[in-house]
């Protein structure tokens, strides 16, 4: 009985013991980069995340958003590896520009095992999408078409040749079994909205975007949303529209946002981010901001996260090698 009460006693104080490490962490002086000049995503994430975290009373006053712009997120992502590595009190940015530049060596010596990855606030899923007019319906109509005379379909999109926009197209190509993916003829043209105009004048036969910038167009009916990339049909504006998955493609786009933190976080820190971030992306504050924003739910959690990701990376390197882009 002596050694049952005292195994008992002992059994009680580790659990205690455990929990008090659990929220040992507090963080001070909290900072967000922005790996971007303020008013674009990154800044977004930092800015909107921060302010729900200070209303939530997760952390401290208020979060300071630091601007660190250049190399596409490579010259805060060097910053943090070579400078900030052992703080606990700093969050990064992130989003798929972050994993497609790491897939594609665009920061020079740096990968993804050297930052600690947090946990995701949501995603913009991919769209392909044709004029109102066009005699193409279905994303396998679309992929046919490829298949038959790569050069008699021009696709459309506001990034760079090698960017998300292309990837996307090419990832759907990949899965609807298109052998060849660099004889897909991708037209990069600067932002989405100029990609969508030269869809309705004729210039190219599709259009391959994020469903938030594609929203406009969708309301006013000049374009006709033939596949969303996401693992399940969306709610509002779009719910109207089919996945690739239901047409028997089995191919997603979501350009996820989330956060990284220094390789060198203590793991009372990280877990404390990952808990917190998670209480931000399931407060109605953080619902309506979606809302608001046209992101959609995405919600993956410390080593869910880091999985994530570098399936992400890995993915996007195997396309990019294909297409000459990564060696």
């Amino acid at each position: 009985m002596k050694n049952w009460f005292s195994r008992a006693v002992l059994t009680a104080a580790t659990t205690l013991a455990l929990t008090a490490n659990a929220f040992a962490f507090e963080p001070e002086a909290t900072e967000c980069i922005a790996p971007a000049a303020a008013g674009g995503g990154w800044d977004f994430t930092c800015r909107q995340v921060g302010k729900v975290l200070q209303d939530l009373k997760l952390i401290k006053g208020t979060m300071q958003v630091t601007n660190l712009a250049g190399g596409g997120g490579g010259v805060a992502y060097s910053e943090v590896v070579a400078k900030r590595n052992d703080s606990n009190d700093l969050i990064v940015a992130a989003s798929s520009s972050t994993s497609t530049r790491l897939a594609q060596g665009a920061y020079p010596g740096n990968t993804a095992d050297q930052v600690r990855w947090i946990a995701s606030i949501g995603a913009d899923y991919g769209i392909i999408a044709v004029a109102k007019g066009s005699p193409i319906n279905t994303l396998p109509e679309l992929m046919e078409k490829i298949k038959a005379d790569p050069k008699s379909v021009s696709i459309a999109g506001g990034s760079a040749v090698g960017g998300w926009d292309h990837l996307k197209v090419l990832i759907a190509a990949k899965k609807a079994g298109v052998e060849d993916v660099r004889k897909i003829k991708y037209v990069a043209f600067d932002g989405g909205g100029e990609a969508v105009t030269q869809l309705l004048a004729g210039s190219v036969q599709a259009f391959t975007g994020d469903a938030s910038e594609a929203k406009g167009f969708v309301d006013s009916g000049d374009i006709k949303v033939i596949a969303v990339l996401a693992p399940e049909r969306m709610s509002g504006d779009f719910a109207q529209f089919p996945t690739a998955r239901e047409q028997g493609i089995d191919a997603i786009g979501a350009n996820w946002r989330g956060f990284y933190a220094p390789g060198g976080m203590n793991d009372e820190a990280y877990n404390y981010w990952v808990d917190a971030v998670g209480k931000v992306y399931e407060s109605p504050e953080w619902k309506q901001i979606m809302e608001q924003s046209g992101l959609a739910p995405l919600d993956k959690r410390g080593p869910d996260f880091d999985a994530f990701v570098k399936e992400s990376i890995t993915e996007i390197q195997t396309i990019s090698r294909e297409i000459g882009l990564v060696k």
